[in-house]
């Protein structure tokens, strides 16, 4: 089953980037925080606890007086939505057979007087499967009610979309310019066999060697790569790649690539990238470790976008590239 989501956007509404559950009408049969799990739902079956058999998501009793089941959700990073995927995977005689969403970026979700707009009207679903929808609001959104008509679970929530970090509030602070929350995104990168790029700007170290970037073993010449976007463009004045977890597998070196560049279509970025002034000259690498360089950057200035490029291949956990956002 796919979602479809585009590339470059973050699940806003994931456990793990501090997204919260704050209210449900229900939760009889499965608990509201399993709905914002990072990790794919997954299917027990025989497995039955008190109130009946397991199930990985949020699920609601059958309602019998009329209304509908509602829950709402701060998510853990504010920013723009860009599609919404209800997940009903295993959930085949027990979905809701329509769901809508309304968001609001007022302080107070659950005052009574919060102001929500409308994001999805009530739609259909199917099924065991991903049920996607592109978001046309360009507006930056906070929290998010999610009603289920009348009754059932949703083994995931997830709300894929842009952050939007409060630059106002950051300033001149120096930051981790690509940290997914102050607005960096991977982009694109030439193999991702074993793990995700979307993975190295993620919070904290990585949890285990899935929960980074891995590629597959090169058997042919040259090297891998992954462009990445800083969520405002700035001056980079320390690295940190951290190869945790990474011990028989870690790239022998890498080097970094940048570069301050207007909008430009992601399909361009392979070629254009590989032009870029080098901001770090190859460095090499050891296992499980994190790899701090200062004296060794090349002074750019502003850059917007970064390349990193893995010698020959291998796996990183967490890159951090740190400085000062340009006003």
């Amino acid at each position: 089953m796919s979602s479809g989501v585009p590339g470059g956007l973050v699940n806003l509404a994931e456990d793990a980037l501090g997204a919260e559950v704050l209210w449900v009408t229900d939760e009889f049969f499965a608990a509201k925080e399993r709905m914002l799990s990072r990790a794919e739902p997954v299917s027990r079956p025989g497995t039955f606890d008190a109130h009946g058999q397991w199930m990985d998501g949020w699920e609601s009793r059958r309602r019998r007086g009329g209304g509908h089941d509602a829950a709402i959700i701060r998510l853990g990073l504010r920013g723009v939505i860009r599609l919404i995927d209800l997940d009903t995977s295993y959930f085949t005689g027990n979905f809701p057979p329509q769901a809508s969403v309304e968001a609001t970026d007022d302080p107070d979700a659950l005052k009574s007087d919060a102001r929500w707009t409308t994001l999805l009207p009530p739609s259909a679903l199917q099924g065991n499967r991903h049920n996607p929808f592109p978001i046309e609001s360009r507006e930056c959104w906070r929290f998010l009610r999610l009603n289920i008509f009348p009754d059932g679970g949703i083994a995931r929530l997830r709300v894929w979309g842009d952050v939007r970090p409060d630059w106002h509030r950051i300033g001149a602070h120096r930051i981790d310019l690509f940290a997914v929350e102050n607005g960096g995104v991977s982009l694109i990168a030439n193999d991702q066999h074993y793990g995700q790029i979307g993975n190295l700007n993620r919070p904290g170290r990585g949890i285990n060697m899935g929960d980074g970037w891995e590629t597959r073993r090169r058997r042919e010449p040259g090297h891998d790569w992954a462009v990445l976007r800083l969520g405002r463009p700035g001056t980079i004045d320390e690295v940190e790649v951290d190869t945790a977890h990474f011990r028989g597998n870690f790239p022998d070196r890498v080097s970094l690539q940048a570069a301050l560049v207007d909008d430009v279509a992601t399909e361009a970025l392979e070629n254009a990238s590989a032009t870029w002034p080098l901001l770090l000259p190859e460095q090499p690498m050891r296992a499980d470790h994190q790899h701090k360089f200062k004296t060794e950057l090349v002074r750019l200035g502003p850059v917007s976008h970064v390349r990193l490029n893995l010698h020959p291949d291998g796996g990183v956990s967490r890159l951090r590239l740190c400085g000062v956002a340009r006003p």
